[in-house]
């Protein structure tokens, strides 16, 4: 993957959606564990370390006890649909400003937005 095409690992931004936080809420951090998320277990798997950056989209937790898998592959509520295109805006601006100015100016500019 990353190997093949030998791109640097400073340089890969994964994207992920995270229950931990709520929904719209977006947070860039520069490295981190998998926190339970498998997707992100496998890329640390892939990878052989936790040293890559990554954009935290929060969907929220409001899913019954042992209904996770249905929440995070079900759909949107009308209000979050609404809010949805200027969040994923707002997340292409912090991958653009990881691309231009890198991750510190990044984070500091839109993680406590």
């Amino acid at each position: 993957m990353v190997d093949n095409s030998k791109i640097p690992q400073e340089n890969l931004i994964i994207v992920t959606d995270d229950i931990a936080l709520p929904f719209g809420s977006l947070r860039l951090r520069p490295s981190g564990g998998a926190a339970g998320h498998n997707g992100l277990t496998s890329i640390i798997d892939c990878l052989q370390n936790e040293k890559f950056a990554r954009l935290r989209f929060g969907i929220g937790s409001n899913f019954p006890k042992g209904r996770q898998s249905d929440y995070v592959l079900g759909h949107w509520t009308g209000e979050e649909a609404a809010v949805l295109p200027e969040k994923i805006k707002l997340a292409e601006e912090i991958v653009k400003g990881f691309v231009s100015i890198g991750i510190q100016q990044t984070m500091n500019m839109y993680n406590n937005k």
